[in-house]
């Protein structure tokens, strides 16, 4: 009984010293002390959490999430274990898929599938480059998937190439003709670069596919404003209105496509409730 005092002892002064290098942010060291804690007292979970979150800053993920994930098989009635791992989960789930897919390119230079995980992963983060970069080698991977094309059609419009994101569109319609999300996004493009009509074509088949769809209504009543058809505009406003009104309300509230509109007295009953 005393031995193991005094092993429980010996691991939280190496826990403690581990705390005390990572603060000071020499990690490889901490790293040591850590696994010194762990081999004298091997069912406390907090050197697990601890290396875990050295592991984390080193961008070392998977060894982290291993970590993390042991201190709760040893504890897990322990708030604090299920706690760290959340915050992990949630700080760096996004990086541990970003280095797992592209640890799957690397033994697979060719896997289509991981290609566009791996920009979508990256758009996600907000490293719209990169994500560009794997999204379009996606695309050269399948031309023919029409997945990878719409995710980079959605990013080259955020980035505001709407060409671009014009002729990916266009290939998604033709390789799906029923993508619904397809058409409204090439019409919304097709508007931006104010090509009225494309849009309003674009916009009939999405009304073929899903005719009552609250977005594809309140598309469709922007740019009849912005194209200076008020009778369309307010028909199509009425059918979006009929499904959600407060919704739209709100983004009139903020929208100012529909500045012809105003002193309508349709548009402003409609605005106002």
């Amino acid at each position: 009984m005393s031995q193991d005092k005094d092993r429980t002892g010996q691991a939280d002064q190496h826990n403690a010293r581990g705390i005390e290098l990572a603060d000071r942010g020499w990690l490889d060291e901490a790293v040591k002390e850590f696994g010194k804690a762990i081999l004298l007292d091997p069912a406390s979970a907090h050197p697990h959490d601890n290396l875990g979150a050295v592991y984390a800053e080193q961008k070392r993920y998977r060894e982290a999430l291993a970590e993390y994930l042991e201190a709760v098989r040893l504890e897990p009635d322990s708030a604090a274990a299920h706690h760290e791992l959340g915050c992990f989960l949630a700080g760096h789930g996004p990086d541990l898929a970003v280095a797992e897919l592209k640890e799957a390119l690397a033994q697979e230079p060719g896997f289509q599938d991981a290609q566009l995980n791996l920009g979508m992963a990256l758009a996600d983060l907000g490293r719209t480059e990169e994500a560009r970069q794997a999204l379009e080698a996606a695309v050269g991977l399948d031309p023919t998937d029409p997945m990878a094309r719409h995710e980079l059609a959605g990013l080259l419009l955020d980035e505001g190439d709407v060409r671009g994101a014009i002729v990916q569109l266009k290939e998604v319609t033709h390789l799906e003709p029923g993508n619904f999300e397809a058409h409204l996004d090439l019409g919304v493009a097709y508007a931006q670069k104010g090509f009225f009509a494309e849009a309003e074509r674009c916009y009939a088949r999405a009304v073929e596919l899903s005719p009552d769809d609250l977005v594809l209504n309140y598309d469709r009543a922007a740019l009849y404003a912005l194209w200076g058809r008020p009778v369309e505009a307010l028909e199509a406003l009425r059918r979006a209105m009929s499904v959600d009104p407060a919704k739209v309300r709100g983004w009139l509230a903020v929208d100012d496509m529909f500045a012809s509109l105003a002193g309508n007295a349709e548009f402003e009953a409609l605005a106002k409730g």
